[in-house]
């Protein structure tokens, strides 16, 4: 065999080479994908479902497998990024919540499950937050008003809008207008949500709406609860009225957008 022969071989050899490696690259990039792809769809169903963890025994069809909690981690040591769990996974997922509570095909039970299973998963998500590498959509300061000790709507309405994308800050039960304030001070651009369910406190939603309109009148205001209404709301000022938790994640992401 002459020298340009065997150059021929060796290259032919090289090419080949190179070939099957970059055969065999693309099989395992696009094994990950799919790895990838089937972790979040499998979260999606687990906060959709209300599968917090390992452990709980809800949904009965999901017991014994992993939770919102273990597959949030092995999604972030698989290499998903925080971002894509947060727009792939637990969005979509409590879209379809919002939307079957709207429609009433689960209840305020189920609904509970799945935000506790959203929250398991935004727990492992939290240090991305802080840390910038989860962008969000804004910032939501929510609180039940000034006299009302009651948070279970507060709360759902909470849970979905973060499970939207957005920054939360809960300002718990018995709320004045004071502390709304100062939370807008230190979140400028946030939104309001306001929550009551007692017609004797309802009429605290004004006086906050009132006060914070004066000092900050760009200021977005929501109310929701039981013993209020549209008609109520355009008679204090306040900017929307949600029915339920999806209206209020509705809402929110119109004005993202």
């Amino acid at each position: 065999m002459n020298i340009a022969s065997k150059v021929v071989r060796i290259v032919v050899d090289i090419f080949l080479n190179y070939s099957y490696f970059c055969n065999n690259y693309l099989i395992l990039i696009k094994q990950k994908q799919q790895i990838m792809e089937d972790l979040l769809e499998k979260l999606l169903e687990a906060v959709e479902f209300g599968k917090v963890d390992q452990k709980s025994p809800y949904p009965p069809q999901l017991k014994g497998m992993d939770g919102a909690h273990e597959l949030t981690i092995c999604a972030v040591e698989t290499g998903i990024s925080p971002q894509q769990i947060l727009e792939n996974a637990l969005i979509p997922a409590m879209a379809r919540v919002g939307k079957k509570f709207s429609e009433n095909k689960i209840f305020v039970p189920q609904m509970l499950m799945s935000a506790r299973a959203m929250g398991a998963s935004m727990f492992q998500l939290k240090p991305f937050f802080a840390s910038g590498a989860i962008k969000t959509k804004g910032t939501f300061i929510i609180g039940t008003v000034k006299g009302d000790l009651h948070d279970i709507g507060k709360n759902l309405v909470a849970m979905m809008v973060e499970g939207g994308g957005w920054t939360i800050v809960d300002l718990g039960v018995d709320v004045g207008s004071d502390r709304f304030i100062e939370a807008l001070k230190n979140n400028p651009g946030a939104v309001v949500g306001l929550s009551a369910l007692l017609t004797t406190t309802m009429v605290n939603m004004g006086e906050i709406v009132t006060s914070i309109k004066k000092l900050l009148p760009e200021t977005k205001i929501l109310i929701g609860g039981a013993p209020v209404n549209d008609e109520y709301c355009q008679k204090i000022g306040a900017d929307f009225y949600a029915p339920d938790p999806q209206k209020a994640v509705e809402y929110m992401n119109k004005l993202a957008s």
